[in-house]
């Protein structure tokens, strides 16, 4: 059973759930970059970029970390209050399967600068020992060539592509969907 909440920490990054306080800096980053994201996310509704929304979501969060369903955190820079993007593992299945999905976005002024990959790097290690998953699962769409690179880099495997996988951004979009098992 998992105790505590996680705090993953680099040279230069920490991931970690968000907290109370951390409201004002993820309306912040979600605001800021909403054009950037917006053609790699589900359409979202003005409330999303509301404090009220993620006052109550960031304790949603924790209520489906505790109850084993996800672990969704925010990447700071080390000794920052500032997000700078997103490491989500969704939908964790128990019993036979012991899988998640993973999620990520990074703020459009931080690309290209290894960030995520240096979340990942430390995100999946957590997600493998801690809690304790055999398999995570990433999709990407075909033209996210930047997801398809860092994927590989990571391990990932491609086990296929699907037709009209996700509604992103209004519409029905095909992605390649890849894994990274433990064993």
């Amino acid at each position: 059973m998992i105790k505590d909440s996680p705090r993953l920490l680099s040279s230069r990054i920490c991931l970690r759930m968000g907290e109370p306080e951390d409201v004002p800096a993820i309306v912040q980053y979600y605001t800021v970059n909403q054009a950037y994201l917006q053609p790699y996310e589900p359409l979202r509704n003005s409330s999303f970029y509301s404090q009220w929304y993620w006052r109550s979501e960031v304790d949603a969060r924790k209520e489906q970390f505790w109850a084993d369903r996800s672990l969704r955190m925010f990447l700071f820079e080390r000794d920052r209050l500032e997000v700078l993007g997103v490491v989500n593992f969704n939908r964790i299945v128990r019993g036979l399967f012991q899988s998640s999905t993973l999620g990520y976005n990074l703020a459009e002024n931080k690309q290209g600068q290894g960030y995520m990959s240096e979340a990942l790097n430390v995100a999946l290690p957590y997600a493998f020992e801690q809690l304790d998953l055999r398999r995570i699962v990433a999709a990407y769409m075909p033209r996210n060539v930047r997801s398809a690179n860092l994927l590989k880099r990571l391990g990932f495997k491609i086990d296929g592509r699907v037709r009209n996988y996700l509604q992103i951004n209004g519409r029905w979009e095909d992605h390649v969907l890849t894994s990274l098992s433990r064993f």
